[in-house]
């Protein structure tokens, strides 16, 4: 199996640029964030083609799996391999013959994917019933979303060399931060950290997800998929978002700003 170390293409290059203070321009290099297309190719066939960091690749074809309902555990992926090509990056994986038939029959019904969560969907019906159920009764400790998110300030390597990505954490109920992933897509790094906990065997019930970014429709369905109970962001939600937690069972918590924060649904499991 290759890793993403294998890809030469780097997370942030140098680039010139003029940076104008006081009125004056000074020129300078400055660290800039990549984005690549990263096409995910299941059984030869590619099934989708986002635009993503080019680092924790493998997180991100395995969580990206698991969250979009492609498998439904990491041992129906019988390989992955990552090869760079001249106009981008794909991402090889080879399914189990019933999940590779479901995703066959999945693709006669797609127009095409863009990653935001709705496309290839065949119906309004069948929207409603993407969501999973999650059912759990784990709660937050008093003072953990404060405690996460100071944490988190310290240990988002890329923002901080380019102020260009997000950041999806794990962090255990009392808010301590056990793992990490960004990307320039808030999506992808919520995939990333999704295909981390799986490759770790880490349960999904064992923690919250902590997001840098608002919180849209899709990251309250990749995090339901997977059996994740609490989603807290530092900025708003959309409505899609608070009604999909709200049928799907997950807390959505807003506005993560100091100790102050706004919980959308199933307030149970914030104390």
């Amino acid at each position: 199996m290759r890793h993403e170390a294998d890809v030469g293409i780097e997370a942030h290059n140098s680039y010139g640029a003029y940076r104008w203070v006081d009125g004056a321009a000074i020129q300078s290099d400055e660290t800039v964030a990549e984005e690549v297309p990263v096409a995910l190719v299941y059984n030869g066939i590619s099934h989708a083609v986002m635009l993503a960091t080019p680092q924790d690749l493998e997180d991100f074809a395995l969580g990206f799996s698991l969250s979009e309902c492609i498998v439904g555990r990491t041992g129906e992926i019988h390989d992955l391999e990552i090869f760079e090509r001249n106009n981008g990056i794909e991402v090889h994986m080879e399914l189990s013959g019933e999940r590779a038939h479901a995703l066959k029959e999945h693709r006669r019904t797609m127009a095409g994917r863009t990653g935001c969560g709705l496309c290839g969907t065949e119906s309004l019906d069948q929207l409603a019933k993407r969501a999973a159920t999650v059912r759990s009764s784990a709660a937050l400790s008093e003072g953990a979303l404060p405690r996460a998110l100071s944490g988190l300030q310290g240990m988002q390597q890329l923002f901080h060399l380019t102020g260009a990505v997000h950041a999806a954490a794990w962090c255990d109920f009392d808010g301590d931060i056990e793992l990490v992933r960004e990307d320039v897509g808030r999506h992808n790094a919520l995939d990333k950290l999704i295909g981390s906990l799986a490759a770790g065997r880490r349960a999904f019930d064992g923690g919250f997800v902590l997001m840098t970014s608002r919180a849209s429709y899709e990251i309250v369905q990749k995090a339901a998929a997977v059996g994740i109970a609490v989603v807290a962001a530092v900025s708003a939600p959309t409505g899609m978002a608070v009604r999909v937690a709200v049928d799907s069972g997950v807390t959505l918590i807003g506005f993560v700003r100091g100790e102050r924060h706004c919980v959308y649904s199933h307030p149970e499991r914030v104390h």
